[in-house]
């Protein structure tokens, strides 16, 4: 047999193939770097200099880019004041969700924009103070990039339902208010209750790092495997917000929310009482009270000493008691305190309804509860526990009603959320931060992480993304601890 030819092989030719090209290659570059450059593309020492400046300027961008900040401005309008926050984030992100820090706050002088619904313009007004300081925390070079929005609670919630055209306008005010700033005004809007209670979760939670991921190997995992109930005690609504093994969503979808965060996915329980925050709950026990058209109340839930002139227009101008308003009373009638725990604390039950109740079990007004589960972390609208003497400069309404207030959050908790000796135990009670620790994924995240966060909800999910911060985000740096306990009764002595 003819021995075969070695050089015949496809590997042999392939690599003569290239060595000839490489040769080709060599001999072509070594005759063109003989040949006189055109002209115009000779490399002088100033072309020279001017790449090395313009490489030194890519690499100064290129860090910057690496530890810029960002910046965002929230508008928490809620039912007794509005408050604003300003908000910074690094441009590296935490498992493609932003870190977020508040930097500065503002309380907006007088009360609430819904109040303001019979001269709009000066619901728009009464922000330009806060603005201006928002002008001089926030960098002048990220001004025009900066998103602003506002975000209303339950106070213009009631509003758009007792006068949606006067709602309307205080809304167009406001917009055009902030629309002169020097900051990208992304827009105002009420929130729904819902979103509203699904924001205080996760703040509550993020607060806590109990949404905080760590990375192993090629995945990452959460840190903490048990997570905060979130419950908002505010002026005009409550919310209680809480992750239970219990509730898949079928008995009641209405209070099921799902959505996806850090790589997570949660089923979350929520539901939120339109006129059961503290503010409107006092309205229903004084229109409890003068159902009859008196010309004077004797309070259990005031304390003695206590006595005020109050108008019957003005205490029934709200939407959670106008209907009961008396057919025939006086202008005015007069509050007396007279202090008694007991019958306080039956007079708050009477505006509840702890009865009805069509699902395996209820919190109250007929509405779905599953058992609760975990921890909880409730936030509550800041309201004076002193006396006049030892604190003469505090307002008399706080003063005032801080007997009132004990037993409502009391009453709140153990009736109508169904906290036992045993869970209530689990409850903390925020107390305001001085420092600025990170703050839940706010309207700025929506710009960090749009593409990790999912949910079945559609519209209301986008809304998440882009008001993620209002109200239990913002509530959670103004509140006070309190203590349930038989300490309540010394309110009345």
């Amino acid at each position: 047999m003819k021995e075969r030819n070695p050089w015949h092989t496809p590997l042999t030719i392939f690599i003569a193939v290239v060595g000839v090209i490489a040769i080709v290659a060599l001999v072509t570059v070594a005759v063109l770097q003989n040949k006189p450059l055109i002209p115009k593309y000779k490399v002088t020492h100033h072309r020279i200099r001017q790449n090395r400046a313009l490489s030194h300027v890519i690499m100064l961008l290129l860090h910057q880019k690496q530890t810029w900040s960002c910046y965002g401005i929230v508008l928490d309008a809620g039912s007794s004041h509005t408050a604003m926050y300003i908000y910074e984030w690094p441009a590296e992100k935490d498992n493609n969700t932003g870190r977020v820090e508040q930097t500065h706050s503002c309380k907006v002088k007088g009360p609430g924009i819904s109040s303001y619904a019979s001269d709009p313009k000066k619901a728009g007004q009464s922000l330009q103070v806060c603005m201006k300081e928002a002008e001089r925390f926030v960098p002048s070079e990220r001004h025009e990039e900066t998103p602003l929005y506002l975000g209303a609670t339950a106070g213009m919630r009631l509003l758009n339902i007792e006068n949606s055209t006067a709602s309307d306008q205080v809304f167009q005010a406001v917009s055009e208010s902030l629309q002169k700033s020097p900051f990208s005004f992304q827009g105002a809007r009420i929130l729904s209750g819902q979103e509203e209670g699904a924001f205080g979760w996760v703040t509550v939670n993020y607060l806590d790092d109990r949404l905080k991921q760590v990375a192993v190997i090629d995945r990452w995992i959460s840190q903490s495997g048990t997570h905060i109930g979130a419950l908002d005690l505010g002026g005009a609504s409550t919310q209680i917000s809480f992750v239970s093994d219990a509730f898949d969503g079928s008995e009641s979808p209405n209070n099921s929310v799902n959505f996806r965060l850090y790589g997570n996915d949660y089923n979350l329980y929520t539901h939120s009482f339109l006129c059961y925050g503290k503010d409107q709950v006092l309205r229903m026990a004084l229109a409890h009270q003068t159902k009859s058209g008196p010309g004077s109340i004797s309070d259990p839930c005031f304390h003695n000493g206590y006595s005020e002139s109050k108008n019957y227009m003005t205490l029934y101008n709200s939407p959670c008691v106008s209907k009961r308003k008396p057919v025939s009373s006086p202008a005015d009638f007069t509050h007396v305190g007279k202090g008694n725990f007991y019958q306080c604390q039956e007079l708050v039950k009477s505006v509840f309804d702890f009865t009805q109740c069509k699902y395996t079990q209820c919190s109250f007004n007929g509405v779905y509860q599953p058992t609760l589960q975990g921890p909880f972390g409730v936030s509550i609208t800041p309201r004076i526990i002193t006396i006049k003497k030892q604190h003469p400069g505090i307002k008399l309404k706080y003063l005032a009603e801080y007997c009132f207030s004990g037993t409502y959050i009391l009453t709140l908790l153990t009736e109508g959320y169904n906290f036992t000796s045993e869970t209530f135990s689990k409850i903390r009670f925020i107390k305001q931060v001085s420092t600025a620790p990170p703050l839940a994924p706010g309207p700025p995240t929506q710009r960090t992480s749009a593409s990790n966060v999912d949910s079945d909800k559609g519209d209301w999910f986008i809304s998440v993304l882009v008001w993620f911060t209002f109200s239990f985000m913002c509530k959670l740096y103004r509140c006070i601890h309190l203590k349930v306990s038989h300490e309540y009764h010394c309110c009345f002595s």
